[in-house]
């Protein structure tokens, strides 16, 4: 998808910030690196707007349909930024489920290294996927993420 040029550096900005939604939300899974690298936590910097926003009841839902109604589904807006929305809806989602499925077997895995493991892969597969879409978006490039990438663009209105 990269054939399509983006010139407006205000597209190529939102097509980016869009990134720090799943990046929030996989700072769950950031616990046990944060413990072992506190530099780390410099990463909460540019989420303090959604740390905001996630203590207002109901918060996090109503930024996701507004991402999903007012953007992604808004013809107006560039197909640019509605894919990397809708992209970052994607993530988002997944990470939801996966843990949803984390809390279901939390009591078996609860403590272990492989639960450890687990977290810790989950975040670093996340951050390096948000910077990955974030520095693409930002050189007006579409970011290729394996199998979310195909589902965003089957989702996304042209």
């Amino acid at each position: 998808m990269n054939w399509r040029n983006i010139t407006n550096w205000k597209d190529k900005l939102f097509a980016a910030l869009v990134y720090l939604f799943p990046l929030y939300s996989a700072l769950q899974f950031g616990v046990f690196l944060f413990q072992q690298f506190p530099v780390l936590q410099l990463i909460t910097i540019p989420l303090t707007p959604l740390i905001i926003i996630n203590q207002i009841p109901f918060g996090g839902f109503i930024l996701f349909i507004v991402l999903f109604s007012a953007v992604v589904r808004n013809s107006n807006i560039t197909h640019f930024i509605r894919f990397n929305t809708m992209q970052s809806i994607l993530m988002e989602i997944l990470l939801i489920l996966i843990s949803l499925i984390f809390n279901i077997v939390s009591g078996v895995l609860a403590g272990s290294l492989i639960m450890e493991t687990i977290f810790n892969t989950i975040f670093i597969g996340t951050l390096a996927a948000c910077l990955y879409g974030m520095i693409q978006s930002a050189s007006g490039k579409y970011p290729e993420i394996p199998l979310i990438s195909e589902a965003a663009s089957g989702q996304v209105p042209r």
